[in-house]
Formats: structure tokens, sequence, C-alpha cells
């Protein structure tokens, strides 16, 4: 989808009768108007989750253990630039398309391949999903507060970190490309993706052999850096510094006695006194409302905010004033919203010219493309090929 966003024609190979898996993630879903096009009556409407991950791709179903759907998709493959794909690690070479195949059909195609741990090692085979991923290579085990069981971040952090990492890997090959006129074969995986993410965490265990532990919303190195309750709500208050901790106690908070108190004086003080100070912190954020305190936070240089739902997420001032929500018309659906491109360039952001596609909507004319004419696809879709 980055990709797509950058204006790369984005073709979604998928299944030729279910499609992509997460066309059936729902409720929620999108409901059909009264003018889809007939071609596509015989799909359920568009689930949230796929139109969430889907726009400016084009979609072409094609069953490619077929020979006749092989076919299709060397032609594909010696007309690309890239090539992702997410299969088991040796699956698409076991069909004749693995990477050193599509290399002689097209020696400049970048060749993506996502999978749960990587192309060697002892878990090469196995597959991969987000949250056994998240459990697996340690994020679970700092998430969550510190006396309750691990929990899995509210997203699928794992596969979208991954995503990155793989976008930002294609377009260093396609530079080097450019450079030596070769492909490159990139191996992403989840596992490794996130053992990069651990970041600090990582290097603490590292390089001191520091075992890491949950901490809730807290940060385990400066207190106060945490969520606070309010009368009707929460804040993150983060006061990084000892100037910061004056400016919350005393102009913020108007309690100077604790800016002066001995445990406190210092951040390793304040770590060392975390349960007392931030009891103490915690009560006098609940003697009045969130909307209370932003206004008393606000301009003090203490970083803060509020811990907002979803509604409010997408209602907060910075999300209208940036555009950051996009409405588009869907063919099915009609109009619908989506999360805008987060990147702009030269202060305009990239536009989302074609709404995610429903199942095979792009079948025929990436065919007719591919120079296979109008009776050859009749017959390749009576024979269950596309």
């Amino acid at each position: 989808m980055l990709l797509a966003d950058l204006g790369a024609d984005v073709i979604k190979i998928e299944e030729v009768a279910r499609g992509d898996d997460t066309r059936s993630w729902s409720p929620p879903f999108a409901n059909v108007v009264s003018d889809a096009p007939a071609t596509s009556s015989h799909l359920p409407p568009e689930s949230a989750y796929f139109l969430s991950v889907n726009r400016n791709k084009r979609s072409c179903t094609l069953n490619f253990k077929h020979p006749k759907g092989l076919e299709v998709l060397r032609r594909l493959i010696a007309s690309s630039d890239v090539l992702v794909e997410n299969f088991i690690s040796g699956k698409l070479a076991s069909m004749g398309l693995g990477y050193e195949d599509c290399q002689k059909i097209n020696p400049r195609l970048i060749y993506t391949s996502i999978t749960g741990y990587g192309q060697t090692g002892p878990y090469a085979t196995a597959a991969g999903y987000d949250v056994i991923i998240e459990g697996e290579a340690g994020l679970m085990h700092i998430t969550g507060e510190p006396d309750r069981s691990p929990v899995k971040v509210g997203v699928a952090a794992t596969d979208i970190a991954t995503g990155l990492y793989a976008h930002g890997a294609i377009m260093a090959a396609l530079i080097s490309r450019q450079q030596t006129g070769k492909g490159a074969w990139i191996d992403c995986n989840l596992f490794e993706s996130q053992l990069a993410g651990l970041a600090n965490i990582a290097s603490n265990f590292l390089i001191s052999g520091q075992e890491a532990s949950r901490f809730g919303t807290a940060h385990p190195s400066i207190v106060p850096y945490q969520a606070f309750p309010c009368l009707d709500g929460f804040l993150m208050i983060g006061a990084g510094n000892d100037k910061q901790f004056r400016i919350l106690t005393e102009d913020i908070l108007e309690r100077p006695s604790l800016s002066s108190d001995e445990r406190f004086l210092t951040n390793s003080l304040r770590v060392a006194n975390r349960a007392v100070l931030v009891e103490i912190i915690s009560k006098a954020l609940q003697e009045h409302s969130r909307d209370h305190w932003i206004a008393r936070f606000t301009g003090k240089g203490v970083p803060f905010g509020p811990i907002n739902n979803i509604a409010q997420t997408f209602s907060h001032p910075q999300a209208v004033a940036r555009g950051s929500t996009v409405e588009i018309q869907h063919p099915r659906a009609g109009p619908i919203k989506l999360v805008a491109p987060a990147v702009t360039y030269n202060g305009k952001r990239m536009p989302v010219k074609r709404p995610p596609p429903w199942l095979s909507q792009h079948t025929f004319e990436v065919l007719l493309e591919l120079e296979f004419s109008e009776k050859e696809i009749a017959l390749m879709k009576e024979e269950g090929i596309v």
C-alpha cells in the first residue's frame, strides 16, 4: 500500500473464490450501495479491516497452481519491478516461483519475501502471526501492568513494523538496481523486525544483562512518566527532567513541597520512591476533570496529553487541521473514510487515487494488459483459473 501511495501500479494477486483472508474479517463492514456493480453482486460486504490496508491497489484473482495461471503470473513477473510474497519459506520455490526461478525470467526483479521467521534457521518453515511473534520475540513480556498477565498491543504492531521494514528495503533495492542493473532478494520477517523494535529494551539486556519487566504506561527509568487518572479520564504526563518536575509540582499541581522533598529531588530518587510519588500525583489529579488539567498544563513546558478514545482521536484539532482522513468513493460501499497517507511531500499529501478493490475487480484489464485475448480470458474464467 505504501508503494501504491507513491504511485506504483500494485496488482494484488488473490485466491479466486475467497480472496485475501481479511476480506472475511467482519463485522464491521461497509454496507453495499444499491447501485453497486452487478458483477460484484455475489460478494459479501467489504470488511473494514480489508479497506484499511488496500487503497490504491488493483485486484486480480488467479489460480497459479494451474499451468495456465502460472503462465499469467510469469508474464506479470517479466514486466514487474517488484514482487512481494508472504508464503512459507520454500513454498513458491516448490512451484517454480522461487527467487532463482523469477530472476531467470526478470533479472531486474526485486523479490521480497515476508515470512514469520525468515528464510533460514529451525523456524524457517513455521507460519508467523503477529500475536504469536509479539509473545515469542519479547514485546508481550514488556506490555501490560506489572502485577497482571502480559497483554498484546492494541493493533498488529509487529505486522505493521515488518511492512515498514519491507517498504524501506524495497526502496533501497530499487536505488541499488539503478547502479547495478540487478535485482535483489529481500528476506524480511516478523521475528527479526520485532527484535529490532525492542530498541533500548534489547540494548539494556545485550549490554548489561538487565532483564525487562512490565511497567504499564510508566517508564522504567523516569518518574513521573505515565498515565494518571483524573476525575473523568486520564492524562499521560512525562516530566523528563528536574526542571519539568518543578513546573509540574509548583505551577500546575500547586504542590510546591514536592519539589523540595528530599525523596524527589532528582530523577534517580524519584525512581527509587516511585510508588509514593505516583500515589500523591494521582490523588491530586483526581480532584478535577481532565479538561481542567489540560488547561493547567497547556503552555507550561511539561509534556502531556489526554488518553483519547478513537472518536476523540479523529476529532482532535490536529487531525482535523492536517486532513488526516480522506473520503473516497467506493464502487460497492459508496463514500467511505480512510486514514490518509501519513507523509506529505513539499506540503502536499499523497492522493488516494483508487479505492480498495473489490475481489477480482481488475482481473480482466490486467489480463488484457498482459496481451491475453478476450477469448483466452473467457476460457480461463470458465475453468476457474481466474
